[in-house]
């Protein structure tokens, strides 16, 4: 994957004060197009030092989407979600990644690796702390945002591990109703579910390229419990119990298997919410118990201990 060489965009100021560099490259997969990512910046760079960051992935079944958005439940918020984690003290880079149109597994998480590469290539100069990166996602970037903080440190799974540069280290994962385990979501669906994830042309067959039950060990690869170790970083799981599109139960499988390895993680399962928030009146809630997560685990630490390579599990 292609490291780019495009200068940096000038920075706009957006209502809210936020300094924001739109559209910056940080990777050209051979053969694809380039991947942007936005970078909101705080207003001020703080005295105390480079500020933490926030990788955000967005949602939309692997297949549509930007990263313009949060999430629908907050399109309606006079000031865009982004700024209030800059204003308090975050970068935040929200990435585009390849859809599964373009690319099938697992091209979606080498991208998620290029822009934790890309963060700790301009920590420096941009004054980022590569040390205190939080991975939040919706959905399907739940999903990936849960497999990139649990392969992070797993060099076999690197588009091309004799030119990847090293990460940013990732400090906690932000999880929101994403899927967990592509071969008991079928299972786990819940009666009224709109989609059929065993299907030949659900969104998961689109991602992997084949339907989920022809292809256990695919499915398993793009699976983020088939990695969970207790090399895991901090997790907040938050789901919906009346998902229609993802089954809170994957939340709580991967709650269950990061707890018995050892992990430190919150499941938050909120009562009647469907997908995307849908049904909960006021997703701030949700969103400040994200963003004291961000806070909690980015607090400042005497000094960085690498976390250790993660044990292969059988698929």
């Amino acid at each position: 994957m292609a490291r780019p060489a495009t200068p940096l965009p000038t920075a706009e100021v957006t209502p809210a004060g936020t300094r924001l560099l739109r559209g910056v490259e940080y990777a050209t997969p051979d053969g694809f197009r380039p991947l942007l990512l936005d970078l909101h910046l705080p207003a001020a760079h703080p005295a105390g030092g480079p500020v933490p960051v926030v990788v955000f992935l967005h949602g939309g079944g692997w297949r549509t989407g930007s990263r313009a958005q949060l999430g629908p439940a907050f399109e309606a918020w006079q000031v865009g979600p982004f700024d209030p984690l800059a204003s308090a003290g975050f970068a935040v880079a929200s990435i585009d990644y390849r859809l599964s149109a373009e690319a099938v597994f697992p091209a979606q998480l080498h991208d998620g690796q290029a822009a934790l590469r890309w963060v700790r290539e301009h920590a420096e100069a941009l004054g980022l702390d590569a040390e205190r990166v939080v991975l939040w996602g919706e959905s399907a970037g739940g999903h990936l945002a849960a497999l990139l903080g649990l392969t992070a440190c797993r060099p076999e799974l690197e588009a091309d591990p004799v030119v990847a540069g090293p990460y940013a280290d990732v400090v906690g994962v932000v999880d929101w109703y994403g899927p967990a385990d592509l071969r008991t979501m079928q299972s786990q669906s819940r009666p009224d579910a709109v989609t059929v994830p065993d299907a030949a042309d659900s969104r998961e067959a689109q991602l992997i390229g084949a339907p989920v039950p022809e292809a256990p060990r695919l499915a398993a690869e793009a699976s983020p419990v088939t990695y969970v170790c207790a090399a895991a970083p901090p997790f907040l799981l938050a789901h919906g119990t009346a998902d229609r599109f993802v089954p809170s139960a994957q939340s709580e499988q991967l709650a269950n298997a990061l707890r018995a390895c050892g992990g430190e993680v919150t499941l938050r399962l909120i009562d009647s919410a469907d997908h995307l928030w849908a049904g909960l009146p006021d997703p701030r809630t949700v969103f400040d118990e994200a963003l004291d997560f961000a806070q909690r685990v980015c607090a400042p630490i005497a000094a960085h201990t690498p976390r250790p390579p993660a044990a292969v599990r059988a698929f």
